[in-house]
Order: C-alpha cells, then sequence, then structure tokens
C-alpha cells in the first residue's frame, strides 16, 4: 500500500499554507526554509511523492510582479521620487514578498498533489 492510498482527512490548503503535513495535519511538511522533509515526524508519511518542481516559483513571480510593480508605478505617479528611492524601497520589498510567499506556495503544491493522488503520467500500451 503507497502513501497515497490512505484518504485524506486534513484541509489541503490549510496543510500546504502551513507546512504541516498533508495526512495527519500535525507533522512538518519542511526542513529548512524550502526543503521537502524526507518523511512526516508524526504519521510517517513518505514524501518522496512530492514534485513541485518550477510551479512555486512561477506562481510567484506572475503575482508578486503583479503587486510589486502595481506599487511601483503608484509611488512613481503619486510622489515621482528618485529612481535610488524606488531601489532602496523595492528591491527589499521584492525578496520579502517572494521568499515570504515561496514557502507556502510550494507546501500548497505538495498538499494538493497528496489530496488528489497527482501521479506521474504514464502511457497506456
Amino acid at each position: 500500500m503507497s502513501n497515497l492510498d490512505h484518504p485524506p482527512h486534513v484541509n489541503p490548503y490549510w496543510a500546504g499554507f502551513t507546512g504541516s503535513c498533508p495526512r495527519c495535519g500535525k507533522g512538518k511538511m519542511f526542513n529548512g526554509l524550502l526543503r521537502i522533509a524526507d518523511k512526516c515526524d508524526a504519521c510517517g508519511l513518505d514524501y518522496s511523492f512530492a514534485d513541485t518542481g518550477d510551479g512555486p516559483a512561477i506562481f510567484v513571480m506572475m503575482i508578486a510582479g503583479f503587486l510589486i510593480v502595481g506599487v511601483a508605478a503608484w509611488v512613481e505617479i503619486v510622489y515621482q521620487p528618485p529612481y535610488w528611492v524606488h531601489a532602496a524601497i523595492f528591491l527589499p520589498f521584492s525578496a520579502a514578498v517572494c521568499i515570504g510567499m515561496l514557502r507556502p506556495t510550494k507546501g500548497l503544491l505538495v498538499a494538493l498533489q497528496y489530496y488528489n493522488r497527482a501521479e506521474e503520467g504514464r502511457r497506456i500500451k
């Protein structure tokens, strides 16, 4: 019986955003900032099924880019500060937004993979 045979009992959105185990909701999904743990420390769920690829980075870039460019354009139109002020404000803001969104987004994609029993596609012979 594989890890994906157990029915999910935890809300995948909550588990993903909090970084908790998608099966039990108690263990940790991450080992460090963005590294997926080998297994859940509470229920033993093996996270080898988790493969998010570049998905979280793409979502974060699109959402953060829209947000940051919109705020930077508003600041430019309303206040017209020098370029060094834009750099001083929006470089750290960009880093904080992107890093802050990356972990919950990666956790969400892993939890949804577990919830939907997503697997690699196979050809039928």
